[in-house]
């Protein structure tokens, strides 16, 4: 796992609860089609499983 993941947040933060919003910030992400890059690591991961239907995600 040593590769990148490109995310993309896809969905607004409006209806999302506290602790998605809070994984959002903490991956980087601000707003609607805003793009990180972040490395596969088995913590990316998991926050991004908490808002998978928020984000899209693309391995580099």
């Amino acid at each position: 796992m040593a590769g990148k993941l490109e995310v993309k947040q896809i969905r607004s933060v409006a209806g999302a609860t506290q602790n998605q919003r809070r994984n959002l910030k903490a991956l980087g992400l601000r707003r609607r089609e805003y793009v990180v890059v972040h490395d596969d690591t088995p913590i990316i991961r998991g926050m991004i499983k908490k808002v998978a239907h928020m984000v899209r995600v693309t391995e580099r």
